[in-house]
């Protein structure tokens, strides 16, 4: 599990697991020893980078915390982004007790506990009180109904963060009762300003050391838009410079503390659907090297090889299908490799089935195909089967008519039979439709001639 955030997700402290009160843990007063991402936590909402649609002035944000409104906050966004540090700033300028609850390690007994504390404090001492949960994703619906009281009676200002779509993860109660702010991943720039600040700040680096340019965008590019992981890098390599005596960290120095990215991808969650979702539609859209970059990821983050190979057996039909028959058949071939030899070797049959699949001809006719042929089903288009064409192998059969007019298209020139094949009430429907791309060409062309023949008319069908 991702610690609990602090700057934009960086790590609180190792206490943050199952239940922490006291807004001064999260608010600034941070030993000396904490670490780099404790330490540079911004204090109030200006000093927050990124989230500029959250920042403006008059935002609902915003007048949340200068209005001291009481208001649920269901935050959204990937891993440090500032989900925990909007909690803490919202805690820190209201004045308001702040206690963090994990969805990892508490249960109703827990969530119970902290809202029974918050209404004994509200009552008491008059002061109202922050519930933070992070990863409320991670909760049970029982667990989540235990919030419903606190949040309904405003007993506590819950500010609830998950990485995961909260439309699927978050019951709907809490969803109507709660402000949702959907947080963005942090550009390069705005991971560059994190970096800058921590490397002069008092509170970071005060300026002790001089960050190369070259490391520098070593370490921007590596945190992949995430502020926290960025300033664990920038430690890292910090110390791996005064480990040597020294006050300079240049790029080996930056690559030898920080060996690779950690990927950002959650099998779990959005990233999962997302970096799925960008495979499919780079293979769709022909550019074999994004297609490549997805798969990478996919893999360094431990991705069941078994489902990659199972989209592309899907793609190969659905986005692919006649236009290069080949297609299908190297995807399973590829899906059995994955089954036959396993990771880390199989992914070379990924890597190739994914490029043939990407620079093939496309064509959906395949899928527009059934896709239509199953609207009709459901619409009730099912008419009885010809009797030409309905079972003739049991006594009686023929008196009735079963098969009696029934043409033997073997027998027929060229193979082809004029008669009725469909039901009557889409005896005229074209399901199929192929397109006139890559192999699928001379496929159109040939059943073009073959449906006129088949249903009346039309010119002989060559060989």
């Amino acid at each position: 599990m991702d610690e609990p955030e602090g700057l934009f997700g960086a790590p609180a402290t190792s206490s943050s697991r199952g239940q922490r009160s006291g807004a001064g843990s999260l608010a600034g007063n941070t030993h000396a020893s904490a670490p780099l991402a404790v330490r540079m936590r911004p204090r109030t909402l200006d000093e927050l980078v990124g989230q500029a649609q959250l920042r403006a002035p008059g935002s609902p944000l915003r007048q949340l915390i200068e209005g001291d409104q009481s208001m649920s906050l269901l935050l959204w966004g990937p891993p440090g982004t500032g989900k925990t540090t909007i909690a803490a700033i919202l805690s820190q300028q209201t004045d308001r007790r702040f206690v963090e609850v994990s969805a990892v390690s508490a249960g109703v007994k827990e969530v119970r506990a902290a809202i029974d504390a918050a209404r004994a404090e509200l009552v008491n001492a008059q002061r109202e009180t922050v519930l933070f949960v992070d990863e409320v994703h991670r909760f049970s619906k029982a667990q989540q109904d235990a919030l419903l009281p606190g949040v309904e009676n405003r007993w506590v200002t819950l500010v609830a963060a998950t990485t995961e779509n909260p439309f699927f993860s978050v019951i709907s109660p809490l969803l109507s009762r709660s402000l949702l702010l959907r947080l963005e991943s942090l550009t390069d720039d705005d991971v560059r300003r994190v970096l800058d600040q921590a490397i002069t700040d008092e509170r970071g680096l005060a300026g002790r050391f001089t960050v190369e340019p070259e490391a520098l965008d070593h370490l921007v590019r590596l945190a992949g838009g995430d502020a926290r992981r960025s300033l664990t890098y920038l430690e890292a390599s910090a110390g791996a410079a005064a480990a040597r005596g020294s006050d300079v960290v240049d790029l080996s120095t930056a690559v030898t503390a920080v060996d690779q990215a950690a990927v950002r991808y959650d099998r779990q969650g959005d990233q999962h659907y997302d970096v799925t979702s960008a495979f499919i539609k780079s293979i769709r859209g022909s550019d074999a090297d994004a297609a490549l970059h997805y798969l990478a990821r996919m893999m360094e983050a431990g991705e069941d090889p078994r489902f990659i190979a199972r989209r592309l057996v899907i793609l190969a039909s659905e986005d692919i299908g006649l236009a290069d028959p080949t297609a299908l058949t190297t995807a399973v071939a590829a899906a059995q490799a994955v089954q036959l030899i396993g990771m880390p070797e199989a992914r070379l049959n990924l890597a190739q089935a994914t490029i043939a699949l990407a620079v093939a001809p496309k064509s959906n006719a395949v899928i527009k195909g059934i896709d239509a042929a199953s609207a009709d089903v459901r619409a009730g288009k099912i008419g009885p089967v010809p009797p030409h064409l309905r079972d003739a192998h049991y006594a009686g059969a023929k008196k009735i008519g079963h098969g009696k007019t029934y043409k033997y298209s073997h027998d027929e020139p060229y193979g082809v039979a004029e008669q009725q094949y469909a039901p009557d009430v889409v005896k005229d429907a074209e399901y199929y439709r192929p397109t006139g791309l890559g192999a699928e060409a001379a496929v159109k062309e040939r059943w073009d001639r073959i449906r006129r023949l088949i249903r009346g008319g039309g010119p002989t069908p060559s060989r």
